[in-house]
């Protein structure tokens, strides 16, 4: 089981389970509601930590395109496309945003089904290397393989679109 050690996180969390419970569920049984909102939360939490770790992944590849001066700096807050800079609150910086990940999507599809294969189970599907290995029938130390090169054709690609951060 997960823990969440952020407070205001945690509440978050609590706050969207109640509401999912309550649109849901709201017309079953009183007996039922605390297993439901017990599954409800604890795919709440596993759903945060997913998303947390696919946005440390593509920090740490987008990263790559950065000079390391800044240590505050955010890429996936902060993406340029071609060599305007935006932000992504404004409706031009969303559309921006929205096209990189486009090309992003479409670059994933493009890499070789093996490598495509495991960077997915192991930073979308959360799959530790082990499980990732079993799933795909190969050794942990070719699920590393395929994930590193993966990792690198997508950053090599992005910077060839012009994608810089």
């Amino acid at each position: 089981m997960f823990a969440v050690r952020n407070e205001e996180t945690a509440l978050d969390i609590v706050q969207d389970s109640m509401m999912k419970l309550a649109e849901k569920y709201g017309d079953r049984p009183a007996d039922e509601l605390p297993m439901l909102f017990q599954r409800i939360i604890q795919n709440t939490i596993r759903d945060h930590y997913r998303r947390s770790k696919v946005r440390s992944l593509w920090t740490t590849l987008l990263s790559s395109f950065t000079s390391g001066e800044d240590e505050d700096h955010d890429p996936l807050e902060t993406l340029e496309v071609d060599s305007g800079s935006y932000t992504p609150n404004t409706p031009e910086g969303q559309l921006q945003q929205t096209q990189v990940i486009d090309i992003i999507e479409k670059e994933i599809k493009l890499l070789p089904p093996r490598q495509r294969e495991a960077f997915l189970m192991r930073y979308w599907e959360d799959m530790d290397v082990a499980e990732t290995a079993s799933a795909m029938g190969c050794s942990e130390g070719s699920v590393k393989t395929h994930c590193s090169r993966a990792t690198h054709t997508l950053a090599t690609a992005l910077k060839a679109k012009g994608i810089t951060l």
